[in-house]
């Protein structure tokens, strides 16, 4: 058996907290920092009071709590006790919700207490929903309560307050269970038939070890980041792990985003909010940030352009590109040099992390296996191999994007991946990104749209984007583009936009909202 499985998530942090015990390991500026020694006796408090209010082992919870240390010691304590933390969106619909709840079967529910309020009432849930936000009842919930922050109106009679745990004695010893479930994402999916992912603490364990031997850290090291799969290895190195505000973007506050990096020496983000820094610190809005060595981008595509910018920008710091998913992650780590170097078609990947299985299936598709897979998809049994939706090649040793199953445009009888050609139409002069898209058309062929955002527009807001009037760009990228693109794939149309639309909290391209917005007749 491969060694790497029988990493174990927290027999590796307790081990770290044993050997760091006096070193600061989480911080926010709201909530302070919490030393080595202290995060280890907290989970282990946790894990024991939550023992000793009636979690069993496998005992699911609904999980609604933003990252910040308590948060984290919570979600780390009902892993510790024995259970599983099951993470919730509650602003899904209610029916999708409702979907999910019955899919995970829940026996317990940790959430904030603002939550708590605002979904307990018919006016707060109305303001809710006029910020877009839909709540379901929380508190009518027929399971056993944890909250945290202050009470408020809304918390269920008999809920306990998740401070109240930390005092627990005596703080529960805590054996290595690699097989243990741990954690349960929810992914996409449908009302009728949602999609959830359970990771184990070994699956965990081997991601964090990937990581960890990838990207080296240490005492000393100050890593920043709201991402809890790069946390986590930090905290198993004697490193200083630093979280931003909850939901803090680089868009929404910039200067603010720019003091969280004052300090840190390493970062993980998404590439949308770091070409938002750059645009800042080429301004001269922000400083560049003086202690940091790396930087990681990933949850979205890395090009080269931004790649390229950013060393310009910040010289003497190392850049990386992650490819991951829910279900595996780390899959590969490339350097911004090597990225940048490459002139084939597609996105350079990289090659494999150690211990990952990748192959090619005969359609193109890319398909993993290997220690940090999730060991299975709920409802459904072990996953042994997962199907990525990637389109994918190799270049000797190393994997290069060629595009995704569903992004796929059909125009006649040729099949046109955008990935394979994006990368190199966002390195065309004036351009800052690119993108192609499928429009349908009255027979079911599709008309190949180029979506350009010019030049000089990377901070422009992405919420509200729009077709901008051509200025002779859309003919100039039209000419430069018949050098990198097949004759296929050439575009009918280029539109100007003002931003790439982008979803979710990693900020990928939002294709669907682009092509809703090509169609529009006005434009």
């Amino acid at each position: 058996m491969n060694s790497d499985r029988l990493n174990d998530v927290l027999a590796d942090l307790f081990a770290a907290c044993d050997r760091h015990g006096p070193l600061p390991a989480l911080s926010t500026e709201a909530s302070g920092t919490l030393t080595y020694g202290e995060l280890a006796a907290q989970v282990r408090s946790v894990a024991a009071g939550l023992r000793a209010r009636g979690l069993q082992d496998g005992d699911r919870v609904l999980y609604s709590v933003r990252p910040e240390p308590l948060g984290v010691v919570l979600a780390l304590g009902i892993v510790a006790a024995g259970g599983t933390v099951v993470f919730a969106d509650p602003g899904v619909t209610p029916s999708l919700f409702a979907a999910r709840l019955e899919l995970a079967a829940p026996r317990w529910a940790a959430s904030e207490s603002l939550l708590y309020c605002a979904s307990g009432f018919r006016l707060t849930r109305a303001l809710a929903r006029r910020r877009g936000l839909l709540l379901p009842r929380l508190s009518s919930l027929t399971l056993q309560h944890l909250y945290v922050g202050r009470w408020l109106p809304g918390v269920p009679r008999g809920a306990v307050n998740a401070r109240d745990l930390l005092t627990a004695a005596p703080a529960l010893e805590v054996s290595a269970a690699p097989e243990q479930e741990a954690v349960i994402v929810f992914t996409s999916g449908t009302t009728a038939a949602p999609r959830a992912i359970v990771h184990s603490r070994g699956s965990l364990g081997a991601a964090a070890a990937s990581i960890r031997r990838r990207s080296p850290a240490g005492p000393g090291d100050v890593v920043h980041t709201d991402q809890l799969m790069v946390g986590l290895p930090t905290l198993t190195t004697g490193a200083h792990w630093t979280m931003p505000p909850f939901g803090l973007a680089a868009r929404a506050d910039v200067v603010r985003y720019a003091a969280g990096l004052a300090r840190a020496t390493a970062t993980f983000t998404v590439p949308a909010d770091f070409a938002v820094l750059l645009d800042a610190v080429e301004a001269g809005v922000v400083p560049a940030p003086t202690a940091l060595r790396r930087v990681q981008l990933g949850g979205a595509p890395v090009l080269a352009p931004l790649l390229e910018r950013a060393a310009k920008l910040l010289p003497g710091v190392e850049f990386e590109a992650v490819y991951g998913m829910t279900e595996i992650v780390p899959v590969t780590v490339v350097s911004g040099a090597e990225k940048v170097a490459f002139d084939g078609p597609g996105d350079l990947l990289g090659e494999p992390l150690p211990g990952i299985g990748a192959r090619i299936a005969d359609h193109g598709e890319l398909l993993l296996s290997g220690p940090p897979l999730a060991p299975a998809i709920l409802g459904e049994g072990p996953l042994r191999e997962h199907p990525t939706g990637d389109l994918a090649r190799w270049d000797g040793d190393r994997l290069v994007l060629v595009g995704r199953k569903k992004d796929m445009i059909i125009r006649r009888w040729t099949n046109v991946y955008p990935g394979l050609y994006e990368p190199a139409l966002s390195r065309l002069p004036g351009v800052a990104a690119a993108l192609l898209v499928g429009l349908p058309d009255e027979v079911g062929d599709e008309r190949v749209v180029l979506a350009v955002v010019p030049e000089g527009l990377a901070g422009e807001s992405d919420s509200d984007v729009r077709v901008l009037p051509d200025d002779g760009l859309a003919a100039r990228v039209r000419a430069a583009a018949a050098d990198v693109l097949d004759v296929d794939a050439m575009p009918d149309d280029v539109v100007l936009i003002s931003a790439v639309p982008v979803t979710g909290r990693a900020r990928k391209p939002d294709r669907p909202a682009l092509r809703e917005l090509l169609s529009r007749p006005s434009r």
